[in-house]
């Protein structure tokens, strides 16, 4: 079952605790501190794997947690990392935030992995919190959490070339025809429902070619099938443009191309830009396809488009139509053609989380929660700039206030994560 698009949900694992111990001994009954520090949690991970061709899997399983990390222990052992979560995809598919609809990552080359969430810091031990003054600290850094978000997946094939042109016009055909693929093919409107790729195999280079099914006129607009597929379109380096020279279908062959182009403009104005060949297939069935593609060589070979004449079911003019497309190939960039822009998703933002301000002990405050966690991963506070938002922060989300309820006094120490401070008005 071809599957081109999913949402799943994703969470790196959350750093272990830091542990509060002692050192215990016979005959040493006051050992310091040497409570162990907490296990990184596990990261989220995706790996685009070339075996793959659709994202069925996620119909049957759409959340996916890291493991998190374990707590740290006594006489100093670190808690165990947790295991990261490996998810493989289809080569082309793209990660968006669901919320947004932005674009996280693309996994455009086969073996490409991508770290999506780190998982948490474990939390430091008491024995990182030893002083000359305080050598008894009866406290330890909780794991820091990992983010979790629910993400889109979207399918774009990777093709060189991309067949397109009206339904029933033979585009399964020539595709079964030409490569390995085995199409299912019959006479009726929409046979293909899905996308099918193939091999061409020459003797100067071996490249895929891909049947986009579902175009008709509107369908940049959600008319039809083609909507779910024109994104297909965008990762094809050439257009093999199928018209029924015949005249069959009840389509002015030379109105069909224009009207099939016309939505790859809509849809995305590159598209349009791409080297097109003409295939005016169905040439051995009626006399009128003769007439027809004379009137199809003299509306686009002016304008430097070729148009070569076959019948995809006797495998008539099929080798001259692929040489031509070789021919293309041989001088086209080897890189992946890809939208020329995209909306990057950008995760820096404070939100109204809660924050928990509390007393340790004398002299000795802690600060933290998800939104403090965000503040220091997304500030440089070694900055100018980045201390001043550190300031700005400080008073906005009412960590300045409550430190005030509290009684901090001038030269008290301020624990938030890793940073620990003296306070200052």
């Amino acid at each position: 079952m071809f599957i081109d698009q999913a949402k799943i949900s994703v969470k790196g694992g959350n750093g272990g605790n830091g542990c509060v111990s002692f050192y215990r001994a016979k005959y040493i009954t006051h050992g310091g501190p040497d409570g162990g520090d907490g296990g990184k949690g596990g990261d989220v991970v995706f790996e685009a794997d070339s075996n793959l061709t659709t994202l069925v899997d996620f119909r049957y399983k759409r959340s996916f947690k890291a493991e998190v990390g374990a707590d740290g222990g006594g006489r100093n052992c670190s808690g165990k990392a947790g295991k990261d979560v490996l998810i493989k995809v289809p080569v082309g598919t793209i990660i968006k935030e669901a919320s947004s609809g932005k674009i996280m990552v693309d996994m455009r080359a086969a073996g490409q992995r991508m770290v999506l969430i780190k998982g948490g810091k474990g939390g430091k031990g008491n024995q990182h919190y030893a002083t000359p003054s305080m050598q008894a600290p009866r406290y330890a850094q909780r794991g820091f959490n990992s983010k979790g978000y629910d993400l889109i997946l979207e399918l774009k094939l990777i093709a060189d070339v991309g067949i397109i042109g009206f339904p029933n016009v033979g585009k399964s055909t020539l595709l079964s025809m030409v490569t390995n693929a085995n199409p299912k093919i019959a006479n009726y409107h929409f046979t293909t429902l899905s996308p099918n790729l193939g091999v061409v195999r020459t003797r100067e280079r071996d490249f895929v070619m891909a049947d986009i099914p579902g175009l008709i006129e509107g369908a940049s607009e959600g008319a039809g099938l083609g909507s779910q597929f024109l994104r297909h379109v965008e990762r094809t380096k050439v257009y093999v443009h199928v018209v029924d020279a015949a005249g069959l279908e009840d389509t002015d062959p030379v109105e069909g191309v224009k009207k099939i182009n016309n939505e790859l403009a809509s849809y995305n104005e590159e598209l349009i830009s791409r080297p097109q060949i003409i295939a005016a297939n169905k040439m051995d069935i009626l006399p009128e396809a003769e007439e027809n593609l004379a009137r199809i060589k003299a509306e686009y070979e002016p304008k430097g488009v070729k148009v070569i004449p076959i019948s995809a079911a006797s495998n008539k003019g099929l080798n001259e139509l692929i040489n031509a497309v070789t021919d293309i190939l041989e001088t086209f960039p080897e890189e992946v053609v890809f939208e020329a822009t995209f909306e990057e998703y950008d995760d820096i933002q404070i939100t109204e989380e809660p924050i928990t301000v509390e007393k340790l002990e004398e002299g000795l405050f802690a600060a933290y929660g998800p939104s403090v966690e965000k503040m220091f991963g997304y500030t440089k506070l070694e900055t100018e700039k980045g201390f001043a938002f550190f300031q700005k922060y400080l008073k906005e989300s009412g960590i300045d206030e409550r430190l005030k309820e509290l009684g901090i006094q001038e030269g008290d120490t301020v624990n938030m994560y890793d940073l620990q401070f003296e306070y200052f008005e």
